[in-house]
């Protein structure tokens, strides 16, 4: 069966948004698809929002432009909703990752909706708010596009020059993420 798959991340610098797509697409290559990730910058200081792109298939991927109709948004900050059009050319049906402790009052029923406080999540894991792996847990976890163990491989992998308490942070986040699915409420919104 063919396979392909488009997400969107966006984030500000400083939360890790270039480093989930990165572990997404390593997650989708140890699940043996091809992928590929690479970010858009607006400007490079911490704080300003980021793009990264990250494209999973079951052939050959040939196309290396950004990602203009996604299968799936991140969202790392949820005050860019406010300022940004994130959910430009999200699929009909499509599912939004947001960090946040509620769910954004929207009109749009077009679109699949999970909400999780990641930053607390990341913070007590972490300590730092960082959400990425924790958005990346529940991403997994509500597409199965990558498995569990591949995000874990990638991140020991991504991470082992930075020491073993970090990676060992990072996964605890990722499988918190990845839990929080099973209990969240999934809203159509």
């Amino acid at each position: 069966m063919l396979i392909f798959r488009e997400i969107r991340f966006h984030g500000r610098g400083g939360q890790g948004t270039v480093s989930a797509a990165a572990l997404m697409a390593l997650a989708a290559f140890e699940d043996g698809f091809e992928s590929q990730a690479f970010p858009k910058f607006g400007s490079e200081r911490r704080g300003a929002p980021v793009e990264a792109y990250v494209r999973i298939s079951s052939t050959i991927i040939r196309a290396h432009n950004q990602v203009y109709t996604p299968d799936a948004v991140v969202i790392q900050d949820a005050g860019l909703l406010r300022s940004e059009p994130l959910l430009r050319g999200l699929k009909r049906g499509g599912l939004i990752v947001l960090n946040s402790e509620q769910n954004p009052s929207r009109e749009d029923d077009n679109f699949r909706w999970i909400c999780l406080p990641a930053s607390q999540i990341g913070e007590r894991h972490l300590g730092r708010p960082l959400p990425n792996t924790v958005l990346l847990g529940a991403l997994a976890a509500s597409t199965e596009w990558v498995s569990l163990g591949a995000l874990e491989e990638a991140v020991t992998n991504h991470l082992a020059s930075k020491g073993e308490t970090l990676v060992n942070a990072n996964i605890a986040a990722l499988r918190e993420g990845y839990g929080f699915i099973t209990h969240a409420e999934e809203v159509m919104v």
